[in-house]
């Protein structure tokens, strides 16, 4: 059993507070701004040990999972592409990418996330909660494909469960941009409200569930997310290893996770090397 006081302020990317009936805000952060995952922000990765934490603590009723400033997680820090090409470096992120969301479906206490903003980078992290508020001004999307990566990490999956496969795979192949708006119509989304009632708006519903047996509560979130458990077991690691292999690839990138269309290598790159298999005149 994790002791609150103990974990409470172990995290560097993690705040927490819990006030007397169980409620514990959790609001993640890269030095006080908006989340960004990334090699150079390695305290990042602790996020999956803050899950297990808050998953081991039986006093933790009822969970806000909220974002810093205007924006939930603003995107990844500089270098990651490179980093994900060296083996030993994705083995580790591999790790913690896997935990990350096993680690926060573990949380038994229903999640109410309340999305403050804009998405951008692993937005299915506040997906996985129970009840999902968002600020008027939140966007979603996953960058994997347009920056020429692999959707492994967990979007392969939450994406179809959440929108549907056909919309999933549009969404994760373009690149869309989804607004609040798109988000409530899709059914991914619960409210949306304006920024400054997103958080009040959340503590009312936290006191709500507050207030009910901690039984029903833990069982209520336990059984409607066994399938996505199951989801999850099946394919998560399936997913990081064929992620992980492609990044071999984007080190031949110009312009990783940048703004420019990315440089593929071609087909005398691919020559230069007589070891390396060739599976197309332009590949």
């Amino acid at each position: 059993m994790s002791d609150f006081t103990e974990y409470s302020n172990k995290y560097a990317a993690v705040r927490m507070e819990r006030d007397e009936a169980g409620i514990l805000l959790v609001a993640l952060h890269t030095d006080h701004g908006p989340l960004r995952f990334g090699s150079d922000h390695a305290h990042t990765h602790t996020v999956a040990d803050a899950f297990m934490d808050i998953a081991n603590d039986p006093f933790n009723r009822v969970v806000i999972l909220t974002g810093t400033g205007d924006g939930f997680c603003i995107g990844a820090a500089d270098g990651l592409a490179q980093a994900a090409s060296e083996p030993m470096t994705w083995d580790y992120m591999y790790r913690n990418r896997r935990r990350l969301l096993q680690n926060l479906l573990e949380i038994e206490a229903p999640i109410i996330s309340a999305i403050n903003g804009p998405a951008l980078f692993h937005a299915e992290i506040p997906l996985l909660g129970d009840i999902i508020l968002a600020a008027d001004h939140a966007v979603f999307m996953d960058g994997h494909c347009i920056n020429g990566s692999v959707p492994g990490d967990g979007a392969h999956i939450i994406w179809p469960y959440l929108i549907g496969p056909a919309r999933a795979k549009y969404f994760l192949q373009m690149g869309q941009q989804l607004n609040s708006d798109d988000a409530l119509r899709l059914g991914f989304v619960n409210e949306v409200l304006p920024l400054p009632d997103l958080l009040p708006r959340a503590w009312e519903i936290a006191r709500m569930f507050a207030a009910r047996p901690t039984l029903g509560l833990r069982y209520t979130r336990v059984v409607i997310n066994l399938e996505l458990r199951r989801l999850l077991h099946e394919h998560l690691s399936h997913g990081l290893a064929v992620e992980g292999l492609n990044g071999i690839q984007l080190q031949g990138w110009r312009t990783p996770l940048g703004g420019l269309p990315p440089v593929w290598p071609t087909a005398e790159h691919l020559a230069a090397s007589p070891t390396r298999p060739k599976y197309g005149p332009d590949r």
